[in-house]
């Protein structure tokens, strides 16, 4: 059985779960957008961090990022993993014939994502600041330069933090290969 008619007999045999499935992604995707909404008025209006956007600094910024994520864990999170331990719970009661005759999830062993560059590089830029003593300054009053310097200086940590085990790692690698030879 090929494995695109096996999904096609998985959804013929199990339309209910998967129409329930799609509604609860819908959901829920409404829900994170509706709590992020929520977090952001309340954030304004408890004092959290300026209306403001000219007035916010990264110390706000960090702030901001920080609840916004713990809000999100706590109303969208859990109750998402909930019903994910509850959908497979469902998948076990399969009988085992049934669940090892599709053979979902076997297409691609590529791994995806971004890799996180851009969230290290926030850090390093929050850490950079709050070396510099600007972390209750307002991002509106940085200068350009200090941005372009900053990310320069971060990318010079980067390639020290980086590049000496890799140098290093690599001389090893080369003389061990150069006595083999």
């Amino acid at each position: 059985m090929s494995e695109s008619a096996s999904f096609w007999t998985f959804l013929k045999r199990h339309k209910g779960a998967f129409a329930a499935f799609i509604i609860a992604a819908i959901l829920v995707a409404a829900w994170a957008v509706y709590v992020f909404w929520w977090f952001t008025e309340n954030a304004q209006s408890t004092g959290l961090v300026p209306s403001s956007l000219g007035l916010w600094t990264m110390g706000n910024l960090v702030n901001f990022i920080i609840f916004s994520i713990l809000w999100e864990l706590l109303l969208v999170g859990i109750p998402v993993a909930i019903a994910g331990i509850g959908a497979w719970m469902w998948w076990r009661r399969l009988p085992i014939e049934e669940r090892t005759g599709y053979h979902l999830g076997k297409g691609s062993r590529r791994a995806g994502g971004s890799g996180g560059a851009s969230g290290v590089l926030f850090i390093a830029f929050a850490i950079k600041v709050f070396v510099d003593g600007n972390w209750n300054v307002p991002i509106s009053a940085y200068s350009v330069n200090y941005v372009v310097g900053s990310m320069i200086t971060i990318l010079a940590w980067v390639a020290v933090i980086i590049g000496i085990p890799v140098a290093i790692g690599l001389t090893w690698w080369a003389s061990r290969k150069m006595k083999a030879v």
